[in-house]
């Protein structure tokens, strides 16, 4: 069953630049992971949004443990002005 994720950023204002930067370059590898069906970043000011689409758990759980993806994750820590928000969710209709 496709694993969709909803992960949410609010950039600091003074950051937004630097993380969109940090983003597309996460979005670019993540491309490239065979279990990626979807990985589409979007913006409204400060907020960034990535919609996810994943073929499996294994290949989310692969991609969760990325040297890229971990190094963005200690990177924005302190650039974002709240937690990033995470939703795993299973489509209904």
């Amino acid at each position: 069953m496709m694993i969709s994720i909803t992960a949410i950023f609010k950039s600091k204002t003074e950051n937004i630049e630097q993380v969109q930067s940090m983003l597309n370059h996460l979005v670019t590898e993540t491309r490239k992971e065979a279990a990626c069906v979807r990985y589409d970043l979007h913006h409204s000011e400060n907020v960034f949004i990535i919609w996810e689409e994943w073929k499996d758990q294994t290949g989310l759980d692969i991609h969760n443990n990325q040297p890229y993806l971990l190094d963005f994750i200690g990177k924005s820590e302190s650039l974002v002005s709240s937690p990033i928000q995470v939703y795993k969710t299973v489509q209904i209709l």
